[in-house]
């Protein structure tokens, strides 16, 4: 199994898990963000993060993109159509401040404040619209 496919698989493990701010508790609670550290980290893609308190509201009061540059810190920014696997982050409020793990673009999975942890669809409603950037988490073969 590809990492890409280990991603998507283990974010699959987690639908249905409640929402649950700066939770990262597998079917006990988590958000977006630490949906994605989690969901990287069990697929053996990045190394366990200590991520500091942030308020849910954050992105509504700021205009820096904390969370566009923390997964900067993981990934590289990619143009065109994502590939299974890659991260999609979408701008909320005033900054790029909701990510999800693309499944085959637009279905992703996310973690939504009145859902939990659900599939999407870029193309609907929440995130239809929204202005969106996609990251490639993965090692660049050769590097």
């Amino acid at each position: 199994m590809s990492q890409r496919q280990r991603v998507v698989t283990e974010a699959e493990t987690w639908l249905r898990t409640p929402y649950h701010h700066m939770g990262r508790i597998k079917g006990g609670g988590t958000d977006c963000l630490m949906l994605l550290a989690e969901v990287y980290e069990a697929a053996g893609v990045i190394r366990h993060l200590d991520v500091p308190f942030y308020p849910p509201d954050w992105n509504l009061h700021r205009d820096a993109e904390r969370y566009v540059h923390g997964v900067m810190r993981y990934a590289r920014e990619i143009g065109g159509s994502p590939q299974s696997g890659d991260v999609a982050v979408f701008k909320f409020g005033r900054c790029f401040a909701h990510g999800a793990i693309v499944v085959s673009w637009p279905r992703l999975i996310h973690a939504w404040c009145n859902a939990g942890a659900v599939f999407a669809d870029g193309g609907q409603p929440p995130l239809i619209g929204r202005q969106v950037r996609f990251f490639d988490p993965f090692p660049v073969p050769g590097f």
